[in-house]
């Protein structure tokens, strides 16, 4: 299921991935944090020192779970906002605007940025300058007009941290994403199914659902590039790639292998439901005229569940489908376990 946090499988393979990366380098931050609390523990509020612990068992939290739940950024986004509340209520219960805590405020936006695309991270950057207002002017105003310096600099430090962050990881996921995305139809190739696979696969193991899988591959392609050229059979896989995007749901995931080899992933989906799904993907196909040309799908259906589930087994599975659904002719859609009684 998409969200508006991750709203495409890139966005949230970027999250998953950025939370590995810098996992370990997480925990030197967080034991340098620690550190320093430590060492000044003679000038700090022991409520705040309970809160900052609290965060730090919110961040362990997202570690152990992260990678087990189908939509990772909402724990990611969770963690953010539940710690920048502890650290606020911990600024405003130990002196507000005065406190010596108050720059500890940029820190979640700054773990963000390395995590979420611009516009959420322009939500996390008002929810940070609404949580300050709130420690600082909402719990004595006066003090803070008197002395606005360390609330300024708390909030210039927040904005040039979230800067320096996006700057570093907009420069990753600008070759993450030249990887990652087909340049004709814009849909993700090979490179990023092998991850979000493993994501997909872990999550079926725990839950004990399968995995569908679907292998299309455009009827006669060859022919329709001998024939009417390259350049008209590159307009066909533009139009044929966005004909199943809008035939397909949120959560059925579409991908180009390459040539006219297309894969549609179909998480918690049995053998008998992924069939419904390709043909649906072959009826519409056959009913839509592509750069002008009448074409034609041939579909092959697999499907894994269980402890034995890889993507191999599961591409080997509907490969043979698809083969036969070419061998009957095309135009059709085949499971592993024989041909599927479908009209052309």
């Amino acid at each position: 299921m998409k969200s508006w946090l991750c709203p495409t499988d890139l966005d949230r393979a970027r999250l998953v991935d950025a939370t590995k990366r810098v996992r370990k380098l997480r925990f030197v931050s967080l034991a340098a944090v620690a550190c320093a609390l430590a060492a000044s523990t003679p000038w700090q509020s022991p409520l705040f020192l309970l809160l900052a612990g609290l965060a730090g068992v919110v961040f362990l939290a997202v570690d152990l779970t992260i990678h087990r739940v189908s939509q990772p950024e909402l724990i990611s986004a969770g963690a953010m906002v539940i710690t920048l509340a502890l650290i606020a209520v911990g600024v405003g219960t130990s002196g507000g605007p005065k406190s010596p805590e108050i720059a500890w405020l940029a820190l979640p936006l700054g773990v963000a940025a390395a995590r979420f695309r611009p516009q959420v991270l322009a939500v996390g950057l008002a929810l940070t300058l609404a949580a300050l207002a709130a420690a600082t002017v909402g719990v004595h105003t006066a003090a803070t007009v008197r002395d606005p310096v360390p609330a300024i600099a708390t909030a210039g430090l927040a904005i040039s941290l979230l800067s320096i962050v996006w700057a570093i990881q907009g420069a990753e996921l600008e070759q993450r994403q030249a990887a990652a995305i087909d340049p004709l139809t814009s849909l993700l190739n090979r490179t990023s199914l092998e991850g979000r696979f493993h994501e997909l696969a872990h999550q079926a193991k725990l839950s004990g659902k399968p995995i569908a899988a679907l292998l299309l591959d455009i009827d006669s392609f060859k022919q329709i590039n001998d024939t009417h050229g390259h350049d008209r059979g590159d307009r066909v896989l533009v139009e044929f790639a966005a004909l199943l995007r809008g035939q397909l749901r949120s959560f059925e995931l579409l991908y180009r292998l390459g040539g006219e080899e297309f894969l549609v992933l179909l998480p918690g989906m049995g053998r008998r439901r992924a069939a419904e799904v390709g043909e649906r993907l072959r009826a519409a196909v056959a009913a839509t005229p592509l750069a002008d040309l009448p074409v034609t799908v041939s579909v092959g259906v697999g499907c894994g569940a269980g402890a034995s589930l890889s993507f191999p087994s599961l591409y080997k599975e509907a490969d043979k489908a698809l083969y036969a659904a070419k061998r009957a002719g095309g135009n059709a859609v085949c499971a592993f376990r024989g041909p599927l009684a479908l009209p052309a």
